[in-house]
């Protein structure tokens, strides 16, 4: 529970934070930056506070480093009363406080910056002396103090504009850092090498019409969908799962049209982006600005929630009608249910194949690489792929199912997997939908690591 503070613990921290300046200032000669958040209300702090508090410290070390401004010294805190930072700078203090004022009147967020800059003779440097106005009004943007001095906007409205700024940015960032980890899945799993009968950075696997390049243009033209199905996520996480489902579902058709505007009308991800795309919109949907990364455990049951009503609906329309795809011919023949009755699942090829599979690998000292070979390696061994049916019926599936499962145990080696990648070949076999799978394991594993981050 975040804690209210006193306003004699916020004087106690008002003549503390001045006491350090005089030392400082004693000590170093120098020019000081004392960097605080302005919080209305009685809660100064927490977790997303310190998010913001951290991006405005990155900001600020990021533009004394272009600026090449250095640090002498520099103190933090962390307590109930706010975050603060003090910095001892070398550098015209003029030109300091110019750069400050650049990172409060940055964005949104910047307002709620409150970077002081103190001469090394402790006067404090004002906007005017640059020539800028005073800082606006959060509320109604009316610039100077009166609002302020008058208080014209009750606690209740700070609070919330306060909130909605933190909210706001975060969301864009964090959506842009989820996207950007699923392109980074893709691309990690196509340059996975060697992979039995898949295009990789040595061959094209058992395909004529594709190769890496092809990949590659496909994986950023899904850039923007990657995107939309985050902000999706967010913005429905409030409604029944089914619903963001059936959203996503209709921008995923346009994805499959940039896919194929960008290979020339080649399919190389029509099975992630209805996959992937949906442990995206998984994650907007569990999003939350004090805590983004959801554990990879909550995405996948939150794939279930999302994808159950609408994948069994869809299977029990194909006996009612003619099959309309190569999944649903399987269906009709063999009783499997592909991507859809796995998403319905919640993934479990995933949470109880690839993503084990990978972490183990990892923990044993093999490289990503070679971790992302052991887990396709147990993906193919483990999961029905109807891509594995669809070029060799049953018997190509069964097959190799048992030739993968011959090398599990142990990471295998490169000449394993090359002679296992020519059997593939030999056999014209692709497992396409063990590949989008892997993809999934690579994002969940970015996803477990970000977790584990300050913000």
């Amino acid at each position: 529970m975040e804690r209210e503070v006193t306003l004699m613990e916020m004087l106690e921290a008002r003549e503390a934070r001045a006491g350090r300046q005089r030392e400082l200032l004693e000590r170093c000669n120098l020019p000081l930056i004392s960097f605080s958040l302005n919080i209305a209300g009685p809660v100064k702090n927490g977790p997303l506070i310190r998010r913001a508090f951290r991006e405005g410290m990155d900001r600020l070390s990021s533009a004394l480093q272009t600026a090449r401004v250095k640090v002498l010294c520099r103190e933090e805190t962390d307590r109930p009363t706010g975050c603060e930072a003090i910095l001892a700078v070398e550098g015209d203090a003029w030109a300091v406080k110019a750069l400050c004022a650049e990172l409060e009147d940055q964005d949104r967020l910047g307002r709620l910056f409150d970077m002081d800059v103190l001469a090394p003779d402790g006067t404090r440097l004002g906007r005017e002396g640059l020539g800028k106005p005073p800082r606006a009004c959060l509320v109604c943007g009316k610039t100077g103090k009166g609002c302020a001095s008058r208080r014209l906007h009750r606690v209740e409205e700070l609070q919330k504009v306060t909130r909605d700024i933190l909210t706001d940015f975060f969301a864009r960032e964090d959506g842009d850092l989820l996207a950007g980890q699923a392109v980074r899945a893709l691309l990690y799993e196509v340059c996975t090498t060697p992979k039995p009968g898949l295009v990789d950075r040595a061959n094209n696997g058992s395909h004529r019409d594709m190769d890496v390049f092809t990949f590659l243009d496909s994986t950023a033209a899904l850039l923007p969908y990657f995107r939309q199905a985050v902000s999706i996520g967010q913005e429905t996480a409030a409604l029944p799962p089914a619903d963001t489902f059936r959203r996503l579902r209709r921008v995923g058709i346009r994805a499959e049209q940039a896919m194929f505007a960008a290979t020339g009308g080649i399919n190389t991800h029509k099975g992630a982006v209805f996959s992937l795309g949906t442990v995206c919109a998984a994650a907007g949907r569990l999003w939350t600005p004090e805590a983004p990364w959801a554990a990879p455990e909550r995405i996948l049951a939150e794939c279930g929630a999302m994808a159950r009503e609408e994948a069994e609906a869809d299977l029990a329309m194909i006996g009612e009608q003619a099959a309309g795809t190569r999944g649903e011919e399987f269906f009709l023949k063999y009783g499997t249910r592909g991507i859809r009755g796995e998403l319905a699942a919640g993934l479990p090829g995933v949470r109880e194949v690839g993503l084990p599979a990978l972490e183990e690998a990892l923990a044993a000292g093999a490289t990503m690489e070679q971790a992302g070979a052991a887990a396709l390696v147990k993906l193919i061994a483990r999961v029905e792929d109807t891509n594995l049916i669809a070029r060799g019926g049953l018997e190509g599936q069964r097959w190799a199912a048992q030739a993968a499962a011959g090398l599990e145990g142990a990471v295998p080696g490169q000449d394993t997997l090359d002679g296992l990648d020519r059997a593939f070949i030999q056999k014209n076999l692709s497992p396409g939908g063990c590949a989008d799978l892997l993809a999934i394991t690579y994002f969940l594993h970015f996803c477990g690591e970000r977790g584990g981050e300050k913000k």
